[in-house]
């Protein structure tokens, strides 16, 4: 994994984008002193996708799954004034 300075970006983006293309590297961006962002390949951004769609599947079964009644969506939508 690269580093880069935020302020090197301008200078330095086209290497970045080509360290992450043609090497699978992953250039992470700091800013004073801190991590602040990330350059990826589309396969690690597919990958993150697929992984947070089936974090967010199995949250929705939990939820289903937890006791008590249902509240309709129109209640919901009144009692919070939507």
């Amino acid at each position: 994994m690269t580093k880069l300075h935020t302020g090197e970006m301008t200078a330095s983006w086209a290497e970045a984008i080509d360290q992450v293309v043609t090497g699978y590297d992953r250039v992470v961006l700091e800013s004073n002193g801190k991590d602040v962002a990330a350059i990826v390949s589309l396969e690690d951004l597919a990958l993150l996708e697929r992984i947070e769609d089936y974090l967010d599947g199995k949250a929705a079964e939990a939820a289903l799954a937890e006791p008590g009644e249902d509240i309709p969506w129109d209640a919901v939508k009144k009692a919070l004034n939507l």
